[in-house]
């Protein structure tokens, strides 16, 4: 089927959708992208394609999905990817935005309306809040990129509404459902889509005595951070397995009953 309108979404487990489980979707996750995905289509103009794996790195995006992206034409991009990058030990943030500029001018160059990504301010992390300088110069690079390229900005480090716990999955590095609504409903403000989705109500967080939150840290070191480091060490990850979402525009309806 042709679009007249395709979108598509780039990156790693941000856009890839982790923390909103959805079992009937591949990988079994919806994510913010599949959200915005689901309200353009309802014009049948729309296509969708979502090429982003969890785990990726800037050079594996250039590598894997640019080419791709390229390929299909799109009339509409996004592209978050970075964060795995700036989680690693070392790492050397110039040098990498150099290629990650040349990768936004390329896809500049399709003409395609193009929406960057800052990466979310962690200074409230007392594990992840240790990158928060990277992050910074990260998100001044991408500025200064979309500046230059004529992209938007999906500032994710200015909205300080996720700095809300309840908008975060239980791994504490990725949105919950929650979250990714939201962010579906500000990257369609930011196109200036008059769509509205419905955003979930937030319901008071339990307050934990000293010794439970003690526990809960303890049983998410193990689930979580414990494979996590673990990955780090052998060079894997998470997304080595998993194929793209959806690798061809199709028309993306929402989930029955959604």
């Amino acid at each position: 089927m042709e679009f007249t309108n395709r979108y598509l979404a780039l990156g790693d487990s941000f856009t890839e959708g982790m923390g909103d489980v959805e079992p009937q979707r591949p990988n079994q996750v919806r994510g913010w992208a599949d959200r915005v995905a689901e309200v353009l289509c309802a014009d049948p103009s729309w296509g969708y394609a979502n090429l982003a794996i969890r785990g990726k790195k800037i050079n594996q995006v250039i590598t894997e999905q640019l080419p791709a992206a390229l390929a299909l034409k799109p009339t509409l991009i996004t592209l978050y990817v970075g964060g795995n990058d700036i989680l690693r030990p070392a790492v050397d943030i110039d040098a990498l935005m150099l290629r990650y500029r040349k990768m936004i001018i390329q896809l500049a160059g399709t003409g395609a309306t193009l929406v960057l990504f800052t990466g979310f301010d962690s200074g409230d992390s007392a594990i992840f809040g240790t990158t928060r300088g990277r992050t910074a110069i990260y998100n001044e690079a991408v500025r200064e990129i979309a500046e230059d390229t004529g992209a938007l900005i999906a500032d994710y480090w200015r909205w300080r509404e996720f700095s809300d716990l309840r908008y975060w999955a239980t791994d504490r590095l990725h949105m919950n459902t929650a979250g990714h609504t939201l962010m579906a409903a500000k990257v369609l403000e930011l196109l200036g889509n008059q769509s509205r989705i419905s955003l979930p109500v937030l319901t008071d967080a339990a307050a934990l005595t000293r010794l439970n939150k003690l526990r809960e840290d303890a049983a998410w070191a193990k689930e979580h951070l414990v494979p996590w480091v673990k990955r780090r060490l052998t060079g894997t990850s998470s997304g080595d397995a998993l194929s793209a979402k959806y690798p061809h525009f199709t028309s993306l309806q929402p989930p029955a009953g959604a």
